[in-house]
């Protein structure tokens, strides 16, 4: 079982966002988590793990990921680094942007990058080259003009293309958004059942649509099947408590709704790219403060 580092961050309540460059050695801060966004870019990392909520991966030389409000992340020494590792880390308020000036058209795609932050995001490196020199010169600028530079970047970011979000939904408290009140209601419904035997019957009762029909939406709204989601919020559960507890693997596979271990195995394994006692190897190696 082990403790998620609770970050206080030097970012005060009088200041937009704060930046920090750095050449290091070594990534040596713990697990942990922050309310404040974070902007983390990193060059000559190649081998480095990279921990985002429940989603565990080896990083390459170039790396940009936007990580959401009190999302558990941090870097990890694993194959390497074995040159000088540069850094640039942008952490902003979660108000930094008001939620009424969010809804505003003109602003939906940062809304809605910052709502996907919540998973966390991998931009690709497409994405890292173009805008490198403007996240290095960021630290370079200051007051009004360093403002809207960021917001230019965040925008640029949420425009751009092949991003990956990294976590399972369901690993955070916080609420997705849809902008749909029978998508909203159907993920709600299966927050609230996950352990439960759901079927596509279930759903299209709570939402009141034929089977199909919903079949359809759901996939359309979402970009998934409907097992494919109600599965993405099990498996979230099922991280956090590997993270969290010490259940056995049978145990927390039954408990968060799967009944059949090779199947729970075999889609872990396919999200994560590991199984769920490799997963909880990796977390409980990785150092944390208790």
């Amino acid at each position: 079982m082990s403790a998620i580092y609770r970050e206080i961050t030097p970012l005060t309540q009088n200041d937009c966002y704060t930046l920090f460059s750095r050449i290091k050695k070594d990534f040596d801060f713990p697990l942990h988590s922050h309310e404040e966004f974070e902007l983390n870019f990193i060059a000559n990392g190649a081998g480095t793990k990279r921990i985002i909520g429940d989603h565990t991966d080896v990083i390459e030389d170039l790396e940009l990921v936007l990580v959401g409000s009190n999302l558990p992340h941090g870097w990890f020494n694993h194959q390497g680094p074995s040159q000088e590792v540069y850094e640039v880390t942008i952490q902003f308020h979660r108000d930094l942007f008001d939620e009424k000036l969010l809804r505003r058209n003109q602003l939906s795609f940062i809304r809605v990058l910052l709502e996907r932050s919540a998973k966390g995001i991998a931009f690709s490196r497409e994405t890292i080259e173009s805008l490198r020199p403007r996240l290095e010169a960021l630290a370079q600028k200051s007051g009004f003009d360093s403002v809207l530079e960021l917001m230019s970047i965040l925008h640029d970011l949420s425009i751009s293309r092949n991003m990956r979000t990294l976590s399972n939904a369901s690993f955070t408290n916080d609420p997705l958004n849809f902008n749909s009140r029978r998508i909203e209601k159907a993920f709600e419904f299966m927050q609230a059942n996950y352990d439960k035997d759901i079927s596509l019957a279930d759903l299209s009762k709570v939402v009141n649509m034929p089977e199909v029909s919903f079949s359809r939406f759901i996939k359309k709204r979402t970009g998934k099947t409907f097992i494919d989601s109600l599965n993405e919020i099990r498996l979230g559960h099922a991280s956090r408590l590997l993270i969290d507890t010490t259940h056995t693997i049978t145990e927390i596979s039954y408990k968060c709704g799967f009944n059949n271990m090779s199947y729970f195995n075999r889609i872990f394994r396919r999200k994560n790219g590991c199984t769920p006692r490799e997963f909880r190897q990796n977390y409980s190696g990785i150092r944390v403060f208790v």
